[in-house]
Formats: C-alpha cells, sequence, structure tokens
C-alpha cells in the first residue's frame, strides 16, 4: 500500500511543488541579503532630521490662525 501511495501523481505533484517552493524562498532570501549593500532599516537611520532648535519664545509664536467666527448670534 505505501508503494501504490509513494507512486500516485498527487504525491509527486505535492514534492514538486514543495522543492520549487523551497528554492524560490532560498532565492528570495539571498537577493533580499546582498552582502556589501546597506539594508533599508541601516538607509533610514542615517537619514534622521536634526533637531530644529529651540522653541519660539512667547511672543514670537502667534496660535491665532486667522480664522473668524462666522457664527450668527
Amino acid at each position: 500500500m505505501l508503494a501504490q501511495v509513494l507512486a500516485s501523481w498527487q504525491v509527486w505533484v505535492a514534492t514538486v511543488f514543495l522543492v520549487a517552493y523551497m528554492f524560490l524562498v532560498g532565492y528570495v532570501a539571498r537577493i533580499r541579503q546582498q552582502p556589501g549593500k546597506p539594508s533599508s532599516a541601516a538607509k533610514r537611520k542615517k537619514k534622521k532630521k536634526e533637531p530644529q532648535g529651540d522653541p519660539p519664545e512667547d511672543g514670537e509664536y502667534d496660535d491665532d490662525l486667522g480664522l473668524e467666527d462666522t457664527k450668527k448670534r
């Protein structure tokens, strides 16, 4: 009975599919981890923004947006 299971076409198709899937996963893993090329995470760390400095003093910053109240009373 084991010989019949191993000889069935469904087992062969599933085996070929799994082997092809494993090769694809290995290929993608090798491409994404190329030596000598910085990863995207390393690029993000280098692009940190410099601090903008001290916040403006009380007189320098106006919180008013210039919008007027249009509600009728």
